[in-house]
């Protein structure tokens, strides 16, 4: 199955945006898990760490979602 736009009220969203939500919420996840482990003060540079956290989340949803359905 591939994913496709989703219609909600007549206004076309891409399955990137569902993407990018599982991706915030596993970067929530694992920016607490690390908090938790490390500490606050163990981190350089927090906000650029959350942003590639994000993105390297988003990415693999992304991929995963693709090996699901079937398409490389």
């Amino acid at each position: 199955m591939v994913p496709r736009e989703i219609a909600v009220g007549g206004i076309y969203l891409s399955p990137m945006l569902l993407y990018v939500l599982i991706g915030f919420c596993a970067t929530l996840l694992i920016r607490a898990m690390l908090y938790r482990l490390l500490g606050a003060n163990r981190l350089w540079f927090e906000a650029w760490f959350d942003t590639a956290l994000m993105v390297i989340c988003t990415a693999a949803v992304a991929y995963l979602t693709s090996l699901a359905a079937g398409t490389s």
